[in-house]
């Protein structure tokens, strides 16, 4: 999730833009939205997210409910995920497919009693609705919804904050939501996130999300954390950031996110990209989505060339950095299939070095989630 593109078109603010200046977060273009990189230092944001909990602002981020009968049907015509059988207050992770199999967005669905709610990357979103809007049958409305804003609550003790201010969260298990009342303020609570932490996002009306945010902030457990520790947060936790380690280039197949797709879609095949990706699963991909552990102290960045030890170019890196939690730098990239299992010694080449690496097992950072 959580693509990035800025354009040179005027920078939009969330709600809690004031506070996160109030709070000494350094500010950044990101999506087209100004928002924090960082507040108090990258590796102590990360350290305070997995050790106790950690505050992101993601309402930059498209939320849109799919409202009418079959609008479940409608979906998987765009999608390889089971919609159909997804039970209310369940949630699923999920892709958008151009007809070659590439992959469009990656986005979060939920059922809710009366509508699906999607929530779609920040710089994808303009185009996510247009694509959900032109392929939607009559009767069966795209309805973006602009006036709420989402927080995500992460880390160890997210769980116990929230539950003390909104209780009932605690009864909730990873991937499963329910609408929730603070205040007077309507919820919708999911167990779930993208730090490989247990946790929760909140979507909340944003003439309430300061509120909410300064109410959370109040316990010390919290801290407000930046998009730096966001992202060395998922790459340690081996999960994919759109336009950098999935695109429109790549397959789900390639990107080792089969598991998106449930049984009775892989064997219908009946999704954009469809023969395509059923081959790919059949006879395996001509690359893969790899962890890479680099040697040293170095991080590698992405868009470095990965190289067999003779100089052979076989791969790309498509994520790198430091990894606080690891203790030292890990990256993700595509390789050939079969250069992909863990062990393997292959070298990136940056700034005209080459830097000695080794495939490593995803995540690099154990999950944590409330199963």
């Amino acid at each position: 999730m959580s693509a990035d593109s800025d354009t040179d078109q005027t920078i939009l603010k969330t709600p809690l833009n004031d506070l996160h200046r109030a709070l000494g977060g350094r500010m950044v273009p990101f999506a087209g939205y100004d928002m924090p990189v960082q507040f108090d230092g990258i590796m102590a944001e990360h350290t305070h997210t997995r050790t106790a909990a950690g505050l992101f602002d993601v309402s930059h981020m498209g939320q849109v409910r799919l409202v009418g009968d079959g609008a479940d049907a409608a979906l998987e015509r765009l999608i390889p995920s089971n919609m159909k059988e997804l039970k209310p207050g369940k949630q699923r992770y999920s892709l958008f497919l151009n007809d070659a199999g590439g992959i469009l967005d990656d986005l979060m669905i939920t059922r809710r009693e009366d509508d699906l709610l999607l929530v779609v990357n920040a710089a994808c979103k303009d185009a996510d609705i247009a694509h959900l809007t032109a392929a939607m049958p009559t009767g069966i409305a795209v309805v973006p919804m602009p006036e709420r804003a989402l927080l995500a609550l992460q880390g160890p003790d997210a769980v116990s904050v929230l539950d003390a201010l909104v209780p009932g969260v605690a009864e909730l298990t990873f991937m499963t939501s329910g609408s929730f009342d603070w205040d007077g303020a309507d919820l919708w609570i999911s167990r779930s996130g993208y730090t490989g932490e247990d946790g929760c996002e909140i979507s909340v009306p944003e003439a309430r999300a300061v509120a909410l945010a300064e109410a959370l902030l109040a316990d010390a457990r919290v801290k407000p954390i930046g998009l730096g520790a966001r992202d060395s947060l998922r790459l340690e936790a081996g999960l994919c950031l759109y336009g950098h380690d999935i695109d429109t280039t790549t397959s789900p197949v390639e990107a080792n996110l089969q598991w998106a797709m449930q049984k009775r879609r892989r064997e219908a095949g009946d999704f954009p990209g469809g023969e395509r990706i059923l081959r790919e699963l059949a006879e395996g991909p001509t690359r893969r989505r790899v962890g890479l552990k680099p040697e040293g102290r170095a991080p590698i960045r992405e868009g470095a060339a990965i190289l067999e030890a003779d100089g052979r170019n076989v791969g790309t890196i498509t994520s790198g950095g430091f990894g606080p939690s690891v203790g030292g730098p890990v990256a993700m990239g595509y390789v050939e299939t079969a250069l992909a299992e863990p062990g393997t010694a292959l070298f990136a080449e940056q700034r005209g070095k080459s830097l000695p690496l080794q495939v490593a097992t995803l995540p690099f950072s154990p999950h944590n989630y409330k199963r």
